[in-house]
């Protein structure tokens, strides 16, 4: 006979032989020939020392203890007192009912969507955030959604979470702001066969996500080559000279012949612009000659009537100075005036005229 004692907040197994008997709760117990027993906190997880389905055939034991069954595609999030402890996986778990209060929420991760019930601060948790793949969808994006190579849905901006599994999953983007292309370096003839580079910008937006990224590949590379041909349409139908003075034609030809094929892609075209026309250096060097021959015409016509206009002055002031004596005195001695500052010292003698004088020196004598 052995005495055994079963403290508070335990439980004890007796085997004899190996053999379950009986479960003991708290108290002191006397043991018969060949049993034994084992003591088990009730505060921690029970592990069953032979198979467990033996020991469940006793009532008492089995009404004692939480049995988990967990399957190969299901992880069980465990909870204590409220508070996540574990993620477990694929096995049979077992925990004892009373001093702890247990709660455990299953999850099928062989499919990808998450129970809305499950929040998000739990997905993000340490413990559970490698069984979980996150997408994000930018505000200004939307996205399509591939499952197992199948096109689901369009999502909208946000942050997707879905459990990670060995189904693929892939998302398509598009920025749905309005965007702008580059055109440049574009060589083309004109109808006259004068070798053009041009330069240019497209804007666009993409409207319609589904035409853009499921019946199209690339649209922005063919919404690029749309662009391209049209401008080349275009020039190739006009003349040198007549591209130079209709220039503002190009962008709304271009706008309106790329507008069908834009909607095919899911986009809509708003708006084209030149940036530069560049010309070869032999009609780069001629059309520069041509500007000064201009500019030198023009500069001929302001002088000639410039003076035009001072030789008419000049034949106003004569006329006037004719008719009034006083003006023609007044002319004199602004002339005598500015021939004076010229010269230091001027000497005059007696007590003539001194205008008569003067004019004695300046007027040579007949």
């Amino acid at each position: 006979m052995k005495k055994v004692t079963i403290n508070a907040y335990q439980v004890g197994l007796v085997f004899k032989d190996g053999v379950y008997k009986r479960m003991l709760k708290e108290g002191n117990y006397w043991l018969g020939w060949g049993e034994s027993a084992y003591s088990y906190e009730l505060s921690k997880p029970f592990l069953a020392p032979i198979e467990l389905n033996i020991l469940l055939q006793d009532e008492a034991l089995a009404e004692a203890l939480i049995v988990v069954d967990v399957s190969d595609n299901e992880i069980a999030l465990q909870y204590e007192n409220g508070l996540l402890k574990q993620v477990l996986t694929a096995g049979r778990y077992t925990y004892w009912k009373g001093m702890v209060n247990y709660n455990f929420v299953k999850a099928d991760i062989s499919k990808i969507d998450i129970d809305p019930s499950i929040d998000r601060a739990t997905l993000l948790n340490r413990l559970v955030i490698g069984y979980v793949r996150t997408y994000s969808v930018e505000s200004s994006e939307k996205a399509v959604l591939f499952v197992d190579g199948k096109y689901q849905k369009v999502l909208e901006g946000g942050v997707y979470y879905w459990w990670k599994n060995n189904i693929p999953v892939m998302i398509g983007k598009a920025d749905m702001r309005q965007q702008q292309i580059e055109i440049n370096g574009q060589e083309i003839l004109t109808k006259d066969k004068a070798a053009l580079r041009i330069n240019a910008f497209a804007q666009y937006k993409v409207v319609d996500i589904e035409k853009a990224l499921l019946q199209n590949k690339d649209y922005d590379k063919q919404l690029y080559v749309a662009f391209q041909l049209a401008l080349r349409e275009h020039v190739s139908t006009m003349g040198f000279d007549e591209l130079l003075e209709k220039k503002e034609t190009i962008a709304p030809f271009v706008l309106q012949r790329v507008k069908a094929d834009a909607a095919t892609l899911g986009v809509e075209v708003a708006g084209f612009g030149i940036r530069d026309i560049i010309l070869p250096g032999d009609v780069k060097e001629i059309m520069n000659q041509v500007l000064v021959a201009e500019k030198k015409a023009q500069a001929n016509i302001i002088m000639r009537r410039e003076e035009t206009a001072s030789t008419r002055s000049l034949l106003n002031t004569a006329k006037l100075m004719e008719e009034n004596s006083m003006l023609w005195k007044l002319k004199e001695m602004e002339y005598v005036e500015k021939i004076a500052d010229k010269i230091s010292n001027i000497s005059v003698n007696g007590n003539g005229d001194l205008v008569g004088q003067l004019k004695q020196i300046f007027v040579p004598q007949k």
